[in-house]
């Protein structure tokens, strides 16, 4: 039988730390693959763990991650939550302006359906709401949805528009 996490054994959960970039990314690529038809190029990874790295380190930031280490393999997380906060012109049911963007959660596949990735997103939350965020919002899959509409997520109408630079 396949224990789940619950919130009375969070002490599972920790925030990733510096020494964790390279596990993160791979995570990151986990879920990035999940969405695709076929795994993706990973020539990018070199490149974006210096920045992962110094926003790892930085505690008081607007990046935090969340990550449950493997229970087969020491030193390696099982499961991701990250993201971002971010500064917009208050507005009615948000005047402060702050809103929370989870942008990557993932779990190695022979760790799933154990509640690692809800664990890591519940600590994710809490930050959210530590730091004041009016709402929180991501993107969901659909083999995620039913996690974050358990976690409380609604859809949206999306009206987003995107500019690659």
């Amino acid at each position: 039988m396949i224990a789940l996490v619950s919130v009375r054994h969070m002490s599972l959960v920790r925030r990733a730390t510096t020494e964790d970039a390279v596990e993160v990314l791979r995570l990151r690529q986990v879920m990035i693959d999940s969405l695709a038809s076929a795994p993706g190029a990973t020539d990018w990874h070199p490149q974006s763990l210096p920045t992962l790295r110094d926003r790892l380190a930085d505690p008081d930031g607007e990046f935090a991650a969340y990550v449950v280490d493997h229970p087969e393999r020491p030193g390696a997380p099982a499961a991701l939550a990250a993201g971002t906060l971010e500064y917009r012109i208050g507005r009615a049911g948000n005047p402060q302006g702050l809103i929370g963007y989870v942008f990557s959660v993932a779990t190695d596949p022979e760790a799933r359906r154990r509640g690692y990735a809800r664990a890591c997103m519940e600590e994710l939350l809490h930050w959210f709401r530590e730091q004041g965020a009016g709402y929180v919002m991501l993107n969901a899959s659909a083999d995620a949805e039913p996690l974050y509409a358990s976690l409380g997520f609604t859809r949206d109408p999306d009206p987003s528009m995107r500019l690659h630079l």
